[in-house]
């Protein structure tokens, strides 16, 4: 069974949605979640907010935000996330913002370097990876780990309850 389908039935089993804001991985995330038949019952939709003005106008990820710690960085995949749950009404949603390459990077955010934030209710778990593995792995590799932390955030709210 793939993550998409253990996500999938999970989200189904406790009844709640999932969206998605995407930045480096240009819509290969909610690409892999809609793989799943049936997906329409638990997905919302998705954000491909590959500029600044669209994560500020339609995420509202803070103009400060994206001026101090750039459009790669914990912070603004946090606004990002909040944003996609609250402009689509989700109880999930999963953020990415990165460097895919083969250019863009910085000596501080060399390629490779992404940002992944997944928020339930009011937490939200991050994770930063890093390595540069070509375009097309970097986003790949991106897309899986994300899916792994939701899989992980969706077993530890199911174990809790």
């Amino acid at each position: 069974m793939t993550l998409e389908q253990e996500i999938g039935i999970s989200l189904r089993r406790q009844g709640l949605t999932i969206a998605t804001a995407e930045s480096c991985t240009g819509g290969a995330l909610a690409a892999r979640i809609t793989s799943v038949p049936g997906s329409s019952a638990y997905f919302t939709g998705g954000i491909v907010a590959y500029s600044n003005v669209v994560k500020q106008s339609v995420l509202h990820v803070s103009p400060q935000t994206l001026e101090q710690q750039g459009a790669v960085s914990r912070q603004t995949v946090c606004e990002m996330a909040q944003g996609v749950m609250q402009l689509l009404h989700t109880d999930c949603a999963i953020a990415t913002s990165g460097i895919a390459g083969p250019n863009g990077g910085t000596p501080d955010k060399p390629v490779g370097t992404v940002w992944i934030a997944v928020a339930y209710k009011n937490k939200i778990v991050t994770h930063l990876q890093s390595g540069d593995c070509g375009r097309v792995e970097n986003v790949q590799r991106t897309v899986q780990k994300a899916l792994q932390i939701v899989s992980e955030v969706l077993k530890e709210r199911e174990n809790s309850n």
